[in-house]
């Protein structure tokens, strides 16, 4: 599978980051509700709004909410006790797909294909030689210096974390540059991050004997990373080809949250809208609620009845379905016939 990177950026105005990271950074600075404002000063959102839990963020706020962070905590090293909170799976359906890649090398690339879907203030480049693997970090964004060290630490962990969860262990065949000077807590480092440590660097990067890559993930699953990179395909497609349109951010939301059942009044609270007025604005845009979320589960359909191991019953329920009738009566209307037939006609 390979996907090329657009040639395309986005908006830092438009909101594509997941809140769950600014609340995992309220959760690690132990704020009540009533405290929430704090964090959230200049950045246009309210507390209702913050606590919804499919609520997005701008490059901007993001930023900002970082800048807000480091203020209340008086903690100059925030970043790094953020980073260890950025486990695998606070990254959504990216997370999913780099857990189930079959070694270090298969989950950057992943990593660096869908990174504009979770967090689209940085970027990655890869760089490999007969020796050694370079993954360079990139950020576009406004933000003071104080920022750019922690968003650099948090990144840096985040990275440790998911490399361990493939090798099995910590990759202390690391040296990691940072582009900022030696911070005077530097022995916190020392205790987060495997490997050398080098400061004052040209970039931010993680450099690594190239034979790391070869050792493969014991728990890769081959089809659990099949169809987590369809979705996160799929996510980062309408990202860019609709990225202004009602209709996509409420297909994120359904792909962000495969084994959910997302109602329209939790989908217009993630975008702070009334229900009415996502029907009124989605109607504008020639579409609906019900119509996206059968386009995603037909699409959905198709992906599990080509693992030909996977029963019509069992697919029903991997889509919600609890009376498999339901789905198939669903999926005749989809396709005018039977999930069964579709499977003998176009798979089998």
């Amino acid at each position: 599978m390979t996907l090329k990177k657009p040639n395309q950026t986005l908006d830092k105005n438009w909101p594509c980051i997941p809140v769950n990271y600014s609340r995992l950074i309220a959760r690690e600075l132990e704020l009540q509700i009533r405290e929430l404002p704090d964090l959230l000063q200049a950045t246009n959102l309210s507390t209702e709004q913050f606590t919804q839990d499919d609520a997005l963020l701008s490059v901007n706020q993001q930023v900002q909410v970082f800048q807000n962070a480091l203020a209340l905590s008086q903690d100059e090293a925030l970043g790094l006790r953020l980073g260890k909170r950025l486990t695998p799976l606070t990254h959504g359906m990216m997370g999913l797909l780099a857990n189930s890649s079959p070694n270090i090398l298969k989950m950057l690339e992943a990593i660096r294909a869908f990174l504009p879907t979770r967090m689209n203030l940085a970027h990655l480049t890869i760089h490999a030689d007969a020796r050694y693997l370079e993954c360079r970090v990139t950020f576009d964004m406004d933000a003071s210096e104080n920022v750019v060290r922690s968003i650099s630490e948090s990144v840096a962990i985040a990275f440790f974390e998911c490399a361990k969860f493939v090798l099995g262990r910590p990759l202390h065949e690391a040296t990691t540059h940072f582009s900022h000077a030696e911070p005077p807590y530097v022995n916190a480092y020392k205790t987060s991050i495997p490997g050398k440590l080098q400061f004052d660097q040209t970039a931010v990067m993680v450099k690594f004997p190239i034979e790391i890559c070869e050792i493969p993930n014991a728990s890769a699953s081959e089809q659990n990373y099949a169809l987590a990179y369809q979705q996160c395909e799929t996510i980062l497609k309408q990202l860019y080809s609709e990225k202004g349109s009602f209709k996509y951010q409420v297909q994120k939301l359904m792909l962000s949250h495969p084994n959910e059942a997302l109602t329209e009044d939790d989908a217009a609270a993630s975008l702070f809208l009334s229900k009415r007025s996502l029907y009124r604005k989605l109607n504008a845009e020639g579409t609906s609620f019900r119509k996206i979320k059968e386009e995603i589960l037909a699409q959905r359909a198709i992906d599990y009845l080509r693992d030909e191991t996977m029963s019509v019953e069992a697919i029903a329920m991997q889509l919600n379905y609890h009376d498999s009738a339901n789905f198939r009566r669903a999926f005749k209307r989809w396709f005018t016939r039977t999930p069964d037939q579709y499977r003998r006609e176009n798979i089998g």
